[in-house]
């Protein structure tokens, strides 16, 4: 997810329950950054990767 290792794991008495609850959904923001580049690049909104525009 991008944290360092122990963010929320090494915390004291922190069951696994709530770690998973305080994990939450911060998985999304690193799966949807690249695809919402990829689709505005598609869209020819920005520059597709390599600095050519998206056709």
């Amino acid at each position: 997810m991008g944290l360092p290792a122990g963010h929320v794991t090494d915390i004291p008495g922190l069951s696994r329950t709530a770690q998973l609850k305080i994990l939450g959904n911060g998985v999304i923001t690193q799966q949807a950054t690249p695809a919402l580049r990829a689709l505005a690049a598609s869209a020819g909104l920005v520059e597709a990767a390599g600095g050519e525009a998206a056709a």
